[in-house]
């Protein structure tokens, strides 16, 4: 193998202590794949977004979820172990749909390595304002290494 090949993450995921209303938890990453588990206690909606250089694939762990498309068109309406692909550029928001917290495993796969947390970020266009602040959500899985 080469030698830039990086190691194997392995990672456990616990439910966190539900003291705020949304986590995302980094479970592993490359510069092309991100595995994270997204928990919402309630409500969670965010906004009409896109992302330009990544699929996303989410299957829900626990509880429901709400996928819509632009203007509010319903895409899927999700319970647990079941899923939806996003394929790049195409614009959703999510919200919860049940009194119980949702966990949901969201995977995304890059089009082009996504080296840093900046580039990472620049791969989100909104289309219409965050409902709720997105920052100071990101934790760690067991395992996983920040970064």
């Amino acid at each position: 193998m080469a030698d830039n090949v990086p190691e194997p993450q392995v990672f456990k995921y616990e439910r966190p202590a539900l003291d705020r209303e949304k986590y995302v938890l980094r479970m592993a990453r490359t510069d092309i794949v991100r595995g994270n588990v997204q928990v919402l206690r309630e409500g969670g909606e965010n906004n009409l977004h896109a992302h330009p250089n990544s699929d996303g694939f989410w299957l829900v762990l626990s509880g429901r979820v709400r996928f819509y498309a632009e203007g509010d068109r319903l895409l899927g309406d999700l319970g647990p172990h079941e899923g939806i692909l996003i394929p790049r550029g195409f614009k959703y928001w999510f919200e919860s749909a049940s009194d119980d917290p949702l966990e949901i495993l969201q995977v995304s796969a890059a089009a082009v390595p996504l080296h840093t947390e900046e580039a990472i970020m620049a791969d989100r266009v909104n289309y219409t304002p965050p409902k709720r602040s997105m920052s100071g959500v990101v934790g760690a899985a067991t395992g996983a290494e920040r970064g």
